[in-house]
């Protein structure tokens, strides 16, 4: 399991309802997309849920590299940054995923949360505790899933969930759930990653 994630941060006064209709447009092309584990179509806007910015953000779980590496170097890719440049892309090694207890509903909202694998942490013990962490997020009422991957370049974890309901009480970044493509998430191994 891989994730990755980029991030366009849109000017304070975009018109976010661009980003919409581009979806409404585009978004199904993923649904059967080979190695896709899930893609999710993530929107923040500035002043809704504490966002401070306007900003579409996609998270991808993937099932393989090679479905990745399709995606980005293969040309789907390449219609995104035709229209809003080339961001960043972030990637992170899958540590941890589980359905939650609302697996088949439909996501309406994500959080998004990242913090730094302390320093001087024993990581064995960190991970076995993200792994726990992933499983308690699951099981909360309205949890779609939660999964949690590590960008050891950076030493960064991210904690990811999406909800059947509105804004969770759960620290992170709050993202509307615009579509989801979920071709391979059946075929995502389920608890620690190693």
């Amino acid at each position: 399991m891989h994730a990755m994630q980029y991030e366009l941060t849109l000017p304070a006064d975009y018109d976010m309802d661009v980003i919409r209709d581009r979806v409404a447009r585009v978004g199904h092309l993923l649904d059967d997309w080979d190695g896709l584990g899930f893609k999710t179509y993530l929107l923040r806007e500035r002043g809704v849920d504490g966002s401070p910015v306007n900003q579409y953000a996609p998270f991808y779980l993937w099932n393989t590299m090679e479905g990745m590496n399709t995606f980005l170097w293969g040309g789907a890719f390449q219609g995104l940054v035709h229209d809003f440049g080339r961001p960043s892309v972030r990637q992170w090694s899958g540590a941890a995923y589980e359905e939650g207890g609302t697996a088949d509903s439909p996501a309406a909202v994500a959080v998004r949360r990242r913090r730094p694998v302390p320093e001087g942490a024993v990581l064995t013990e960190f991970m076995a505790d993200v792994a726990e962490e992933t499983r308690r997020l699951a099981g909360r009422d309205g949890a779609v899933l939660a999964a949690a991957a590590v960008d050891a370049s950076r030493w960064e974890l991210v904690l990811f969930s999406l909800w059947a309901h509105g804004a969770p009480d759960e620290e992170g970044e709050v993202f509307q759930v615009l579509h989801l493509s979920q071709p391979g998430r059946k075929e995502l191994p389920r608890g620690r990653q190693w």
